[in-house]
């Protein structure tokens, strides 16, 4: 077996300022060595930075002279030799956490389901620390589907949103958002907007919940509650869509994921009469919802053919991700009922967002704060990034609270 080389990890630490790396690696490069792994991170403008190079044929010069250098700069330094270099880490994964605020008694629950685990935290980095705290820990040591179990429980008695996800390219190519409207994209339900025109919300507030925790048939709950609302004229779905609201951050992930070449597609249980207005004022790629009936003017109380129901919104996913060319992997789907569990399964990634019980039970991961575009940090993407793309484009972000 070939002998690994033996290496030197230097270690600086102290207050940044600009020309710290250039005077540690000018160094290096006196002495002739060989890089072969690099870290660096800035806290609070205290930084640390960590060379793995190769051993020089004058250990000693190079030792004094990263000595010398960190005195020059009033920082701190530590050479260590070892054996070997970085290998590659088995069973990699990327830990998302997502807290509201983020106490430190929940990162040591999850540092502590880690450890037990067998696996190695490797990384850190922060994703956003505002409106809410995300973190994102690089793991290894142990299987993504093992550690997204241990950490689900964590999760739960916290109260903070784990997501685990294996470390390979998949999750770079993730291209197809497909997101469930009511209670997902937009508050509330539209069905029960358009009831309290009738003069049944209640009524059918009260089978959207029990159809929502998955206690009866969508298709048949849904022919229910539309046979309700015979008789309401058409304008009122123009008024309902003129009252509703997108949840928080949902215009920032649609244009930030945009920008990606991300594509969208909704798939919901509601009405194409207001899923294709929503398609068309955000810019989403791909829609498929139910359609009213409207005689003369007036809702009828029935459908147009087939309902999009459970199974029919995982198959619109998968047909979409056909038509694009690309796996069921490549896809993440978002949904917070009973009827979207079908599709959370299909998807690569499928997202409990503020779902029922059934359904944060079942997906690959939750989220349970109110703003949508948390979902990037799931795709490795941090805030300050998000930021400087709307900056580019001349759009002015509100600065957090003081």
């Amino acid at each position: 077996m070939e002998q690994r080389p033996d290496s030197l990890l230097i270690t600086l630490t102290g207050r940044d300022r600009p020309g710290v790396t250039r005077a540690i690696f000018g160094r290096l490069a006196e002495a002739g060595v060989e890089v072969l792994d690099l870290e660096q991170i800035v806290l609070r403008r205290r930084l640390v930075l960590g060379v793995l190079v190769t051993v020089p044929a004058d250990e000693v010069a190079l030792r004094d002279a990263v000595s010398q250098t960190a005195d020059e700069l009033g920082m701190q330094v530590e050479v260590v030799r070892g054996t070997g270099d970085n290998t590659t880490k088995l069973h990699r994964a990327h830990v998302t956490v997502i807290g509201a605020p983020l106490q430190a008694v929940a990162m040591a629950a999850v540092a502590g389901r880690i450890a037990d685990s067998g696996a190695n935290i490797d990384r850190i980095q922060r994703l956003a620390s505002y409106p809410v705290t995300a973190i994102e820990l690089a793991v290894s040591g142990t299987d993504p589907d093992g550690l997204r179990v241990a950490l689900a429980q964590a999760a739960a008695e916290e109260g903070v949103d784990i997501a685990v996800q294996p470390a390979n390219m998949t999750r770079h190519g993730m291209r197809l958002i497909v997101m469930d409207v009511d209670s997902t994209l937009i508050q509330g339900e539209v069905i029960e907007m358009l009831a309290a025109h009738a003069g049944c919300e209640a009524e059918v507030a009260a089978v959207t919940e029990r159809a929502m925790r998955g206690e009866i048939d969508f298709e048949e709950s849904l022919r229910a509650r539309v046979a309700l609302l015979k008789g309401v004229p058409a304008s009122a779905i123009h008024e309902v869509y003129d009252s509703i609201h997108l949840n928080p951050g949902a215009r920032t992930m649609v244009r930030t994921l945009r920008r990606l070449g991300y594509r969208f597609a909704i798939v919901s249980g509601g009405f194409s009469q207001i899923t294709s207005r929503l398609a068309t004022d955000l810019g989403i790629h791909y829609q498929r919802a139910n359609e009213l009936e409207i005689v003369d003017g007036v809702i009828t109380g029935n459908i147009v053919g087939d309902v999009v129901d459970r199974a029919g919104k995982a198959r619109a996913l998968r047909e979409f991700a056909a038509e694009l060319g690309i796996p069921d992997t490549a896809t993440v789907a978002i949904g917070d009922g009973a009827n979207d569990l079908d599709m959370l399964s299909a998807a690569g990634l499928g997202v409990a967002y503020n779902a029922k019980p059934v359904v944060r039970s079942q997906a690959h991961t939750a989220v349970n704060v109110p703003y949508l575009d948390t979902i990037m940090y799931l795709l490795g993407i941090s805030r300050d990034e998000i930021e400087a793309a709307d900056a580019e484009a001349g759009i002015v972000t509100p600065a957090p609270p003081v």
